[in-house]
């Protein structure tokens, strides 16, 4: 039986809930996914005067072929987006600008040191995301950043992330679409504080200062995101949940949810509608988090699909902005962003081949025996028909077979490059 064949069966099962399975396809194909672009060369970036990586960043494996240059990166990038449907955004970071050899420190980063990523995007029809880049460098040594004590390493942050926040705007007028300017940073302290409020005041003060700077808000947004702890941050982090869920709502800023951010028995999807009450929009860095912040590549978990539930059933498709975050050295890492996004989309698509307002009546009613039975029952519904036809009109490999794809990219492309590295050694 072909893929169309599979598929026109299991429609006839959704289509009995009135679920309409073209129009969920219309849909999905205009939800972009934000992908990381440091999944393909472990969060080292392109810098001159390249640190190593710290700040609670850890990326374990030693996979043949990662990328050492932008256009390397660049590569891969295009190669995962051609084995992914839909059409979607690059997520950077500060380090990965393009100085052309000259050592250009984070303060003093420019639009024109992008320039090749945007006019990359304006080619293959890509938004662009961003964040500051506050640590792997020689003054985040000690694990403080924009709290700092000493007012001359928190002002070369507050420039930093003033800058960004510049090209972030420069990305969004060049192409055409709002960039997500993030801010993220590992301040905290191994082991328990004798004050907590000083730094969280410093911080505010020089988040004050970063969002004082004017930037046009039609062409970057901003966001906050939190963290619960970090390696060598354990005890205490600054920018909690707490901090940066009252600081976006005081001022106007997106709060941006990591899901390995959180407490082990925190659930990200029980938060997103509680957020929607208040905020316009929400943010999303979707990973897997093992036991902690551990970044591993996104599964089709419960965890996952019940993010998109959220989304979804809620219709807040267009306010929560889902953008990716993890890194694995230990696989393929082509295949790493496939696999990840793809099950992120999958989720969407469960999401909304679900009798949702069915099942919210349900609840309405007190019928609860009704409900669970529905939502267990429609686990075994042919999803994967429905998934695989979408990928087929969506001119993209259906089930496995882009793992031939990887191979074979592996083979002529990221092999070539290891064994270079080798014989320069």
């Amino acid at each position: 039986m072909t893929v169309k064949n599979q598929f026109e069966d299991a429609k006839k099962e959704y289509e009995r809930w009135g679920i309409n399975v073209e129009e969920v396809f219309d849909k999905l194909k205009n939800v972009p996914i934000s992908v990381h672009c440091w999944q393909g060369d472990d969060v080292g970036g392109f810098e001159t005067n390249k640190e190593s990586l710290s700040g609670g960043i850890d990326v374990t494996g030693n996979y043949p072929g990662k990328a050492t240059t932008p256009e390397e990166l660049r590569q891969d990038i295009e190669k995962a987006l051609s084995l992914i449907p839909g059409q979607h955004r690059v997520n950077l970071h500060a380090i990965y600008a393009e100085t052309d050899g000259e050592v250009v420190e984070r303060d003093q980063l420019e639009p024109k040191h992008f320039e090749k990523w945007v006019a990359w995007a304006k080619q293959h029809g890509l938004g662009l995301d961003f964040n500051p880049t506050l640590f792997s460098h020689k003054k985040s040594e000690d694990g403080l950043t924009l709290s700092h004590p000493d007012p001359q390493i928190r002002q070369f942050w507050i420039d930093h992330c003033i800058a960004s926040r510049r090209i972030g705007e420069y990305f969004g007028r060049e192409l055409g679409t709002p960039c997500l300017t993030n801010i993220w940073i590992p301040d905290g302290y191994k082991d328990v504080p004798s004050d907590r409020l000083t730094p969280r005041k410093r911080l505010k003060e020089s988040l004050d200062e970063i969002f004082a700077a004017k930037v046009d808000e039609q062409l970057n947004i901003d966001a906050v995101e939190s963290k619960l702890f970090g390696i060598g941050s354990e005890a205490f982090v600054v920018g909690s949940h707490e901090f940066y869920m009252n600081y976006a709502s005081r001022n106007n800023k997106l709060c941006l949810l990591d899901t390995g951010h959180y407490h082990p028995t925190e659930m990200v999807s029980n938060k997103i509608s509680a957020m929607l009450l208040f905020n316009e929009k929400l943010a999303l860095h979707v990973s897997r988090p093992v036991r902690w912040d551990s970044d591993h590549v996104v599964t089709f978990d419960d965890e996952l699909k019940e993010i998109a539930l959220e989304i979804v059933r809620n219709n807040a498709l267009d306010q929560v902005m889902i953008g990716l975050d993890f890194f694995d050295a230990s696989i393929n890492r082509v295949a790493a962003w496939t696999i990840g996004t793809r099950n992120m989309i999958k989720a969407l698509l469960y999401g909304m081949l679900m009798p949702n307002e069915q099942l919210k009546e349900l609840q309405e009613k007190g019928d609860f025996t009704r409900r669970l039975a529905l939502i267990e029952e429609f686990k075994t519904y042919p999803f994967g028909a429905i998934w695989n036809y979408y990928c087929e009109v969506m001119d993209v490999p259906v089930k496995e077979q882009w793992l031939e794809d990887i191979e074979d990219y592996e083979k002529t492309v990221l092999t070539g490059r290891s064994e270079a590295i080798d014989s320069a050694v």
